[in-house]
């Protein structure tokens, strides 16, 4: 592939495993940073909740302890990181906004240590071993993508993988790249139809950047914790929806060069956008269409 006089952005994923010491986990995600950093990579996304274990296997008050402010000693330390690295950092945290208001959050770090935006997770799970409605306050941040050295950046989490409503508003606000922090694995009763939760999980994503033609990033954590296995499996993929960089069950750091002209050549030959019938949709603000409507 020829590369010459093209815009190309190299994006990083670090996939990681998640001990019980938050600074042992910090630790391991600056030097997966450096390392992405050394290898080319100028945006850099962490996984979901990277600081700590996955806390939401039960309902625990004590684990509100393991939250921080924005900006807060995490935010501090990574944005020097950017500054000296020249990179974009995309860091998912647990915030504590407020007494009594918790979110799962995202910020956007630029190369200059700013934080370009922030991005509250919106849809909240609530099924065994995935308690989050018990810690999080839904975000209310809406679907929106944030201007950074090396282009539009949007972001969600996780549970907001599976809804395409939440993918098509982020690339409507002018996402060339859309990335997924995640923490998502199976417990042992579910390990037999793995393979069929993994294939989906990739599916739904591919498809939001096939139909939106963008840049997708998903990054996962690995290895066991407590009851969950994690899959990893994190990709990076193109507009058309072909993963260009794949990451297996293991710790790993992803790097993919994403050519920037290919959103509009997909988009081009794909016209989605431009086809979509806005007056015939406003049905989608209801919860379900029932007969009497």
């Amino acid at each position: 592939m020829n590369y010459k006089n093209e815009s190309i952005i190299s994006v990083g994923l670090v996939q990681m495993a998640c001990s019980t010491d938050a600074d042992k986990n910090l630790e391991t995600a600056v030097d997966s940073i450096r390392s992405a950093s050394k290898q080319g990579a100028q945006i850099i996304c962490l996984p979901e909740l990277f600081l700590t274990q996955y806390f939401c296997q039960t309902e625990d008050a004590k684990n509100f302890s393991l939250a921080e402010p924005l900006p807060g000693p995490t935010s501090e330390i990574l944005s020097r990181l950017a500054k000296e690295l020249q990179v974009v950092l995309i860091v998912p945290l647990f915030e504590k906004r407020t007494e009594g208001i918790y979110h799962n959050t995202a910020i956007i770090i630029d190369v200059d240590g700013s934080i370009a935006g922030t991005y509250r997770k919106m849809h909240i799970p609530d099924d065994p071993s995935f308690f989050e409605k018990f810690y999080f306050t839904p975000g209310d941040t809406g679907f929106k993508s944030f201007p950074t050295r090396y282009g539009k950046v949007g972001v969600l989490i996780c549970w907001d993988q599976w809804f395409p409503e939440a993918a098509r508003l982020t690339a409507l606000s002018g996402a060339q790249f859309l990335f997924y922090p995640t923490a998502i694995g199976y417990k042992d009763e579910d390990a037999k139809v793995s393979k069929q939760q993994i294939s989906a999980w990739k599916t739904i994503q591919k498809s939001h950047a096939i139909s939106n033609g963008v840049f997708l990033g998903s990054v996962n954590r690995v290895g066991r914790e407590n009851s969950l296995t994690f899959w990893g499996q994190s990709f990076i993929c193109n507009p058309f929806g072909e993963i260009i960089e794949q990451g297996t069950n293991k710790p790993h750091v992803l790097i993919a060069r994403c050519r920037i002209s290919d959103i509009e050549k997909t988009r081009q030959e794909w016209p989605f956008l431009r086809d979509r019938r806005i007056d015939a949709y406003k049905d989608l603000s209801k919860l379900y269409l029932d007969s009497n409507d």
